[in-house]
């Protein structure tokens, strides 16, 4: 087997062993994806070397393969001819790398097996793998891949709830020990470096020189200094640096916002608290004054986390009617149907599709299903509603007072809405009883005493709060400081209509926005929105609104003339719009002197301001830290220029010259040699360089051969800064422009240093090897041989 050959298995191991610690973060097939790939970018590599390809090209090559494949198997669909990836390709893989990212910031481990994650990790596993390929045999840098593996390792540790078991470190370990083997027994071959300061030692002692001795050994010594230095360093990393956990709770705005499949509310609660206030949708049709669009139904609460009960998979939706509204006995034919247009843009992303309910029928066929006990439409494929238009038609069911009360109880409509958690607290259920006591016992006369009793002014609406919709984060809402959003409303109204016997849930999605023009109404993202929906026999889910006008300014019309709720103290308006989306005018500026609080049409009060707080800022930010990443290798050559030539006269300064003379003709791309004496880089000089020029190149050749082997270590009077100087400013103006521009912007003799330090950094681990063996060698005699 070739060197080459070898090499590329052992980087395709090491990559494969590395991946392995991302086991508790992804499920799925990703790791049996990753291989693949990994696999055919090593086959790749090892075929273009057989056939002596340049080593520039086989890179090239090998990402073409890796986009081809990743294509292929991840965004068919996609593909022209369906073979050769395009512009609608790019769009997607950028749609579900974005929903990946947030799918990571939101979720806990180990990540839900969906699409877009796959593809995630297995995009990033194989391009780490095409990265170590490239460093290992490409570069012929071996040692350098481990920090990529390193990072593969320290990811997961740092983000995972709990750390990694401490096992996962042996596999990525023995990879970089596999792949430092392959290049040791490959240089050995070729009769590589020689080991310095062997002849200090006894021929006779036993020194261990295989690869994977000198490997194993060098890991050791890595492990040792990172777990000395790692903790060190860590601690005083800024918050956000490495990550706290793939919860998601860190502060960042982002622009748009994402709604999960795993947990919805909490979700809204993001976006309601940090969110961008952009545009979600928008949509045409329905009733005039706007509808409420929903995205789901939380029907299934353990005491902790209100979330979406286990689904079979849904129906897929065709051009017939959807399923009769659960629990609807009417005749349908009799009710009145709504058609709407709603338009999403890419600032959404979710897996349900934003709409009314009930809902009768939806254009989206193709990749959606719907569930007929919540009817909410759900992706199937993961790509989300984000950018989609559809069609929908809905039926204006409007109950009215008198049929909620006369509403004959039926059997519970499923296993999950009429559960109460065992560790409800007494008070709760004590508190339930005394607000509806004035119902007699009739189910909707106690649900309007419950909407009520919230929007009673006494509770306030606030998004600053940290409460969740556990029980006791409901216990300190409904009991303590009654105080929250919406979320805390509609859970607490919610679990209290349980707690009465009547069937509830809550709903998730969005409040009917803002109307604009040509009946078009304008849905943002901070009228997201929570509300309860209670089952009645004969008429089914119901909609209510505890919410207090300070985010809602009505109620249901069926639920204002059996009791309209109080006007909450914070509101000024004598009397409140009876259509959501309805604002009244009022001449009171504290009207609504919370800049947080939205204003009565259900949108939030949002500060337009200018293009530098609209995201120029981090426009402005961004620019400026790309400019300063990309002046860094000019920086650093012009600091080390400036230094050399402030050296004094002597040995030192003689050697900075001639350096820096050396790096200037590899940034100009000459082809400077190292293994060439002064005086044969003198005559290579004079071949550069105008004949008025020939005195000084040699003269530069003498100087360095004075101060080299004459013994003139200290004097001063061998000055070459002029000479230098002239020669460096010919060789600059003689050179192309594109090369002077390259050898400014990114210097190649950036290359020889990195080298360098790679050649330093071996033979310091060799000055290791040495070490061990000596040790051994003192403590263990009895082996000399004979």
């Amino acid at each position: 087997m070739t060197g080459h050959a070898r090499i590329s298995l052992a980087a395709w191991a090491a990559t494969v062993l590395g991946a392995l610690v991302l086991t508790p973060v992804f499920s799925g097939p990703f790791l049996f994806i990753s291989a693949f790939l990994c696999a055919a970018i090593t086959g790749t590599g090892i075929a273009l070397q057989n056939l002596r390809t340049p080593r520039a090209v086989v890179p090239v090559v090998q990402l073409i393969v890796l986009v081809e494949l990743i294509s292929f198997i991840f965004l068919r669909d996609t593909l022209r001819y369906g073979l050769v990836p395009w512009k609608e390709t790019a769009l997607e893989f950028n749609q579900q790398m974005v929903n990946a990212m947030d799918s990571i910031n939101r979720f806990s481990a180990p990540l839900p097996p969906d699409d877009h994650l796959t593809l995630f990790a297995a995009s990033v596993i194989a391009a780490t793998g095409l990265l170590i390929h490239l460093i290992a045999v490409q570069l012929r840098q071996a040692a350098w891949s481990g920090l990529l593996l390193l990072t593969m390792y320290t990811v997961p540790a740092a983000t995972v709830h709990g750390g990694l078991p401490a096992l996962l470190f042996i596999p990525p370990a023995i990879g970089y020990i596999v792949l430092l083997s392959a290049e040791g027994r490959t240089r050995l071959s070729r009769w590589g470096r020689r080991i310095s300061g062997v002849s200090h030692l006894d021929a006779s002692q036993p020194i261990e020189a295989s690869a994977l001795g000198q490997a194993g050994r060098r890991i050791g010594l890595s492990v040792v200094a990172l777990a000395a230095l790692l903790p060190a360093l860590l601690p005083a990393l800024p918050e956000g640096v490495v990550g706290n956990g793939l919860a998601g709770s860190g502060p960042g705005t982002g622009v748009g916002a994402s709604i999960s499949s795993t947990d919805p509310m909490l979700d809204m609660g993001k976006n309601l608290k940090r969110g961008d206030n952009v545009t979600a949708l928008t949509y045409s049709g329905g009733p005039a004054g706007g509808t409420y669009l929903r995205l789901t139904a939380l029907d299934q609460f353990d005491g902790n986390t209100w979330r979406v009960s286990g689904r079979d998979g849904g129906r897929k939706i065709t051009n017939a009617d959807l399923t009769t509204p659960p629990g609807y006995t009417g005749d349908l034919s009799k009710v009145t149907t709504s058609k709407l247009k709603i338009e999403v843009t890419r600032n959404f992303r979710s897996q349900f599709a934003p709409v009314p309910y009930p809902l009768r029928s939806v254009s989206l066929k193709d990749q959606w299903s719907y569930d007929p006990n919540v009817l909410d439409v759900l992706s199937t494929n993961g790509r989300g509603v984000a950018g989609k238009n559809y069609n929908l038609q809905v039926y204006d069911l409007q109950p009215t007072p008198e049929q909620l009360r006369d509403a004959v109880p039926t059997g519970e409509p499923d296993q999950y809405t009429s559960e109460v958690p065992s560790r409800t607290p007494e008070r709760i259920r004590n508190l339930t009883s005394e607000v509806t006591a004035d119902a007699k016992g009739n189910p909707f006369a106690q649900a309007v005493l419950l909407q009520n009793y919230f929007r009673s002014g006494e509770f306030t609406y606030s998004t600053d709060t940290d409460s969740q919709s556990g029980m006791r984060a409901l216990q300190n809402f409904l009991l303590v400081n009654k105080t929250g959003y919406c979320e805390q409303f509609a859970t607490g109204m919610a679990l209290m209509a349980r707690i009465l016997g009547i069937p509830a849930r809550v709903g998730i999605g969005f409040l009917p926005g803002q109307a604009g023009k040509n009946g078009e109404h304008i849905v943002r993202m901070h009228d997201m929105h929570a509300w309860p929906e209670l089952y009645f026999g004969g008429i089914g889910w119901v909609r209510f609104e505890p919410t207090p006008s300070a985010r809602v300014a009505s109620t249901p019309s069926w639920t204002e003339q059996i009791g309209p709720a109080p006007i909450t103290p914070t509101t000024n308006p004598t009397t409140a719009p009876t259509t959501p989306g309805q604002t009244e005018e009022t001449d009171d500026p504290t009207a609504n002197p919370d800049r947080n609080l939205p204003s009565e049409s259900g949108s939030a009060t949002v500060d337009q301001g200018n293009w530098f707080t609209n995201g120029g800022a981090r426009i402005i930010g961004g620019v400026a830290a790309g400019l300063i990443v990309l002046s860094i290798p000019w920086l650093i050559r012009f600091l080390l220029r400036r230094k050399r030539f402030a050296r004094l006269p002597g040995r030192a300064g003689v050697e900075g010259l001639w350096a820096e003379l050396r790096d200037t003709a590899r940034d100009l791309g000459l082809d400077w040699s190292d293994s060439a004496t002064p005086r044969q880089l003198g005559e290579w000089l004079v071949g550069k360089l105008p004949p008025d020029l020939h005195p000084q190149a040699r003269g530069l050749a003498r100087g360095l051969e004075a101060v080299r082997y004459a013994g003139l270590t200290d004097d001063t009077t061998v000055d070459l800064r002029d000479d230098v100087q002239t020669v460096r400013k010919a060789l600059w103006t003689r050179a192309k422009l594109l090369r002077r521009i390259r050898a400014t912007v990114l210097p190649p003799s950036w290359r020889w240093y990195l080298n360098r330090g790679s050649a330093e950094a071996s033979d310091l681990l060799d000055e290791f090897d040495l070490l061990l063996a000596r040790i051994r060698s003192r403590l263990l005699p009895h082996r000399q041989a004979n």
